[in-house]
């Protein structure tokens, strides 16, 4: 039975000094708060023993976009370990059906068969089709369109003429289809024809995130009440909340019942706003998520594709040729150190916001704690938040082997 002795163990009660965490079949069976070193043991001493980091927003990483082919979804997972993720959302830009329809068939034979050594594919985001055109970032014009029961009776010179290529019922038949790969789809609630969207999605278990919007503070809320329980990267593509005019920054901060994510690539959010966030959604309704494209992992000046676009990295986020920011390039280790290095947040309170919400936001209860019965998926860090190892299901999955002390006696796992 592998047991990781002697680190400080965060667990949903606070931080355990020389703890030891055994593991059987897959799941923590024990939190030992100290204990004997054992033959065997993995010496976590002087690291942080955490909950493997859990991303709901992940584009790509290390020049692979998950659009880009068959084993792209798989290759990200893979590549996803050596930041400390264990779980992630694999996320679309809005695309026609047919690169829909392959993209989720991926993640679905991904699910089925997880990459080896590979994080956990929990189901795919999609920043869907039914975006504000005023608020779409990098998100393609051309494939943006209004709710399938607004189409007809609602035209919209921003989507018309587009609308030959392909028809908004023609997307939401390949959501359909492919259900039981789809975790979250991100709409813009103010869009005619949107509510009945959000009941339609939330009834067949979607969870429905409010992003890339232009909504005021009332249709916001009527999302929210129609089934909308998340917002996607809160401040960003979105209108600036004011006294007077909250607006959907507003609505899903006041929220209770909305899980907000929020990028940590101190970049895209300010580290003080992150700070405000944490304490208005505490403490279970703030995610940190990367945003990251295929341009995370990769050298300053590198280029990569997101979806169809060519995306230039700079040193924390990337952007296209005329300069528009489209998504970022960090990585979730480097998000939990931003969350404790730059917004001051506690090493407990970082966790939860990179593990336990974002489990509990996709109803994972089984995932993001280390207590006896969840699956024993850990990250060990060290004094400085680098990875050491990352573990799934009580398997090392990555352990650059430059550390021996974190090693099996015997040997590296």
């Amino acid at each position: 039975m592998p047991r990781l002795s002697g680190g400080r163990v965060v667990t949903p009660d606070g931080v355990l000094d020389g703890a030891v965490v055994s593991v059987a079949d897959g799941r923590i069976v024990d939190v030992a708060a100290s204990g004997a070193a054992a033959a065997g043991d993995v010496d976590c001493s002087g690291c942080w023993v955490l909950p493997g980091f859990l991303d709901t927003h992940v584009h790509g990483t290390d020049g692979v976009d998950v659009l880009a082919g068959p084993d792209a979804v798989a290759q990200v997972a893979a590549g996803l370990t050596r930041y400390g993720v264990t779980g992630f959302c694999p996320t679309s830009l809005a695309c026609p059906p047919g690169p829909l329809a392959a993209f989720l068939d991926a993640v679905a034979a991904a699910q089925a068969e997880p990459a080896p050594r590979g994080a956990r594919v929990l189901g795919a985001h999609l920043e869907s089709n039914f975006l504000n055109p005023d608020y779409r970032g990098a998100q393609p014009a051309s494939c943006l369109r209004l709710p399938p029961s607004a189409g007809a009776a609602a035209p919209d010179a921003a989507f018309s003429a587009a609308e030959a290529a392909f028809s908004a019922a023609e997307v939401l038949a390949v959501i359909e289809g492919h259900a039981s790969a789809v975790a979250i789809v991100t709409l813009a609630p103010e869009l005619p024809g949107a509510l009945d969207l959000v009941r339609r999605l939330a009834g067949a278990g979607h969870r429905v995130s409010l992003g890339h919007s232009g909504a005021t503070y009332d249709q916001a809320a009527a999302a929210i009440a129609a089934g909308a329980r998340h917002a996607t990267h809160l401040f960003n593509r979105m209108p600036v909340m004011s006294h007077r005019a909250p607006g959907l920054v507003g609505a899903v901060l006041a929220a209770g019942e909305v899980t907000c994510e929020i990028i940590c690539d101190g970049v895209h959010v300010h580290p003080a706003w992150v700070r405000v966030a944490a304490a208005a959604k505490a403490p279970s309704g703030l995610v940190a998520i990367t945003d990251a494209t295929a341009g995370a992992g990769l050298p300053v000046g590198a280029t990569a594709r997101l979806g169809d676009l060519t995306i230039h990295v700079g040193e924390r986020v990337a952007t296209l040729a005329d300069g528009t920011i489209a998504g970022s390039v960090t990585t979730m280790d480097r998000a939990f150190r931003f969350l404790v290095t730059e917004a001051g947040l506690s090493v407990p309170g970082a966790s939860r916001l990179t593990s336990a919400n974002p489990a509990a936001a996709l109803g994972r209860a089984d995932l993001g704690r280390l207590e006896p019965g969840c699956q024993a998926d850990v990250v060990v860090m060290d004094e400085a938040f680098e990875v050491r190892q990352t573990w799934i299901a009580g398997r090392p999955v990555w352990n650059p082997d430059r550390r021996p002390h974190v090693s099996p006696a015997g040997g590296a796992p």
